[in-house]
């Protein structure tokens, strides 16, 4: 499980610093040529980079799942972290614009495709291999360890950042202390290699058979795979929109729109991201006792009717700090129950023999249309309305759609073997 968890790790570690420093990369990458006359054009142009890693993942996830189907997990998962700390660890060595020039924003842009091409074969290797060991009735609490570790990377990002702001000055910050949290994924990707490589073999497996095992190749995915896939998307779709929204666009539309400084920004992503951490294991433990359907629908419909208070609530300027707090705890608490039951939801969708390559492109779609570009149309939609409620319109909306996919779950489908 550790193994499994290590790499979703790093990966939004590295997630959670981007979206915490989109600010300063739009200014050190983005600014002489992408500004023009609008200011808003370089923040534009850093979303635009993190949205290219997301639509980098459903190639990444057939890619990396096809290999994770075929010749057995941990090939797939070891060659994904290793590629991932390379082009993280790389961001945080790349010449800005002032040095490299027009070059320096390519060579962003090629390091974040290699980075969606990874994060595409993570999870769904990742998933597969922590619910095909979980024993029996705890895949839900097997598989939200997935969601936790997300968490848990975010959290370090914010922490990271957070923690580099305070002990640098703005200037210092914005010339070469931004690199600093980009660099550490190096030792965290490489714990998170050790832990894979070490473990007992790629084709290890106690609740079913594994593909690669048998001499004859796993099928290509099929029309019952597709159809599965987009089912897949649309239960998932809320769990993206929300997520990103709350977790990881809130510190750039707190500055942008709410005019909070850089460190009120990164405090309240942080209380977000400790509301989702909270919630994401008792949320899989509850889903295994109950359904997963109960569980996502109650996090699905409470985005769907709460993402507008909230928004509106940080923006009343005589609310009290005690209760903004709450209610970004809440948020984020909101998000964890769609998180938690969500990967073991998508493991019982597939059978075996194409496992990680359903699941895996399920995920990557729902992240490359909805999370990917979460900040780009979030922003340009503020900027171009002025309304200031676009983040809640975006986050409800797409929970209330995805709740009507959620309603489809059987109610059984935690309790049997996985297929």
């Amino acid at each position: 499980m550790l193994a499994g968890a290590a790499g979703n790790f790093v990966e939004w570690y590295e997630f959670g610093v981007y979206g915490c420093f989109a600010t300063v990369i739009a200014e050190r990458f983005f600014t002489p040529a992408a500004a023009g006359p609008d200011p808003a054009a370089p923040l534009l142009a850093a979303y635009a980079s993190f949205a290219v890693a997301f639509f980098f993942r459903p190639a990444g996830a057939l890619l990396f799942g096809r290999l994770a189907d075929r010749a057995g997990r941990r090939p797939a998962l070891v060659l994904v972290i290793a590629l991932m700390t390379l082009a993280t660890t790389l961001i945080g060595l790349l010449p800005d614009r002032a040095t490299a020039g027009a070059a320096a924003p390519w060579l962003l842009v090629l390091l974040r495709a290699v980075q969606g091409l990874c994060a595409g074969g993570e999870f769904g290797g990742a998933v597969a291999l922590m619910t095909e060991h979980a024993p029996p009735g705890r895949r839900g609490r097997y598989g939200a360890w997935q969601s936790f570790t997300v968490a848990l990377g975010l959290l370090a990002g914010a922490g990271a950042a957070a923690l580099t702001a305070s002990l640098l000055s703005p200037a210092a910050l914005s010339g070469w202390g931004w690199r600093i949290p980009f660099l550490l994924a190096l030792p965290l990707g490489l714990t998170a290699l050790g832990l894979r490589t070490a473990l007992p073999g790629p084709r290890t497996r106690t609740s079913a058979p594994d593909p690669a095992s048998s001499p004859d190749p796993a099928p290509a995915p099929g029309i019952g795979t597709v159809r599965a896939v987009v089912l897949g998307v649309g239960r998932i779709m809320g769990w993206s929109a929300a997520g990103y929204t709350f977790l990881v666009v809130l510190p750039s539309y707190l500055q942008s729109t709410l005019g909070a400084s850089f460190r009120e920004a990164l405090i309240a992503t942080t209380l977000a991201n400790l509301g989702f951490a909270a919630s994401i294991l008792p949320a899989g433990r509850l889903s295994d006792r109950v359904g997963r359907r109960p569980v996502m629908l109650a996090g699905a419909l409470a985005v769907a009717l709460c993402a507008l208070p909230f928004l509106r609530l940080l923006r009343d300027p005589d609310a009290a700090a005690t209760a903004k707090a709450a209610a970004l705890l809440a948020a984020g608490a909101t998000v964890g129950l769609l998180a938690g039951p969500g990967p073991a939801m998508l493991a019982e969708m597939f059978p075996s023999s194409v496992r990680c390559t359903g699941l895996g492109l399920a995920y990557a779609l729902a992240n490359a249309v909805f999370s990917g570009c979460a900040g780009l149309i979030v922003t340009a939609l503020t900027a171009a309305t002025g309304d200031p409620d676009v983040p809640a319109y975006y986050a409800g909306g797409l929970c209330a759609l995805s709740a009507l996919a959620l309603a489809g779950l059987r109610g059984d489908d935690h309790r049997g073997p996985l297929r």
